[in-house]
């Protein structure tokens, strides 16, 4: 037996991250979204941790890819052995206890893009399968009471898309899905390496670069870490110093299509509804939102106040969890079956 001894469980299936949850053991699986494959038989070779790690460092027989994009998928087939390889994990070797699963999906999927998800689930092994939407889930994930007549404003920095929504009795009232999000920023620091350097680096490189000294707002003490890339002059190692100050100037621009993301929301924002956020402020949930002085950004941007969320890059995947639980009510139009 595994892990899973309830009827439902919840599962972020994010761009980066696959997160499952069960009730009353909380987040049970916590894996990279990588899958590597075997070009020449199709074997799936690693997933998870196992497959992030060959990232830039796999043979050309083997192919390392990510099934999702944009919080969709991009890779039907592997999408489903990677969702049946981690429902194993978490139920068991055996899928004979077919579990019923809700999966987050970004706000602005299609209907085409939502019922390809609910049947690459059910591939996958689930009894039954529905959707909540990600501003929904972060938003019960992060302790708000979206049943009530009240505003909250929510902003989810997955890996693929940054979901902003306005949510009063359980429904969005307002909402914006944009494809810029945690990827976008390791890009942005990729590109402004390679321009300003001439060096070469890594998407893992990149992420340890964001994580480390990535800002989006001047630090009290500046940090400092080393990195190691490939010259493109003279294409040998080489290693330099990248200062903190640096990325705010190399995350400026996915970060402000992030706040053009929220100001559209704020714009469209009923009166009663924008006191509401006024006096609770901008919830920021999502990995995208430990990056540093991203809240004071959005704050001094917005003339808003806002915090985040505690455990901000789980919310998505507890609230999802607890949504399949029947924990929080939720009104027919966030669910979709």
């Amino acid at each position: 037996m595994g892990l899973f001894d309830n009827d439902s469980i919840g599962i972020d299936l994010g761009t980066s991250n696959v997160r499952i949850y069960v009730k009353g053991k909380g987040i049970v699986l916590n894996e990279p979204s990588v899958v590597a494959v075997n070009r020449n038989t199709g074997e799936v070779i690693a997933i998870g941790d196992e497959a992030n790690a060959m990232l830039g460092r796999a043979p050309a027989n083997i192919a390392v890819v990510r099934p999702l994009e944009g919080g969709v998928i991009s890779s039907y087939h592997d999408t489903e052995r990677m969702l049946k390889i981690y429902l194993r994990k978490v139920i068991g070797r055996t899928l004979f206890a077919k579990p019923s699963v809700m999966v987050c999906v970004p706000s602005g999927v299609t209907d085409v893009e939502k019922r390809a998800l609910i049947e690459v689930t059910e591939e996958a092994g689930a009894k039954r399968a529905s959707l909540i939407e990600e501003p929904v889930a972060a938003a019960i994930g992060a302790g708000l009471d979206i049943g009530a007549a009240y505003g909250n404003m929510v902003v989810d920095i997955g890996g693929g898309t940054t979901d902003v929504a306005l949510i009063s009795l359980g429904g969005l009232v307002v909402h914006n899905s944009i494809k810029v999000a945690g990827n976008s920023l390791d890009e942005a620091i990729l590109k402004y390496i390679k321009k300003k350097y001439g060096i070469l680096i890594g998407d893992r490189t990149a992420i340890e670069i964001k994580e480390s000294v990535g800002s989006a707002y001047p630090r009290e003490e500046e940090a400092v870490i080393e990195v190691a890339g490939r010259s493109m002059t003279s294409g040998l190692p080489k290693r330099i110093t990248i200062r903190s100050n640096e990325t705010i100037e190399a995350l400026s621009e996915p970060l402000l299509t992030m706040l053009e993301a929220i100001h559209t929301v704020l714009e469209k924002t009923p009166p009663e509804l924008a006191s509401d956020v006024a006096q609770s402020g901008i919830c920021l949930t999502g990995g995208g939102a430990l990056l540093y002085g991203i809240d004071k950004l959005v704050s001094i941007k917005t003339g808003l106040p806002c915090y985040v969320a505690e455990d901000a890059m789980s919310c998505v995947a507890i609230g999802t969890g607890k949504a399949a639980d029947n924990m929080a009510p939720l009104p027919e139009e966030a669910v979709y079956e």
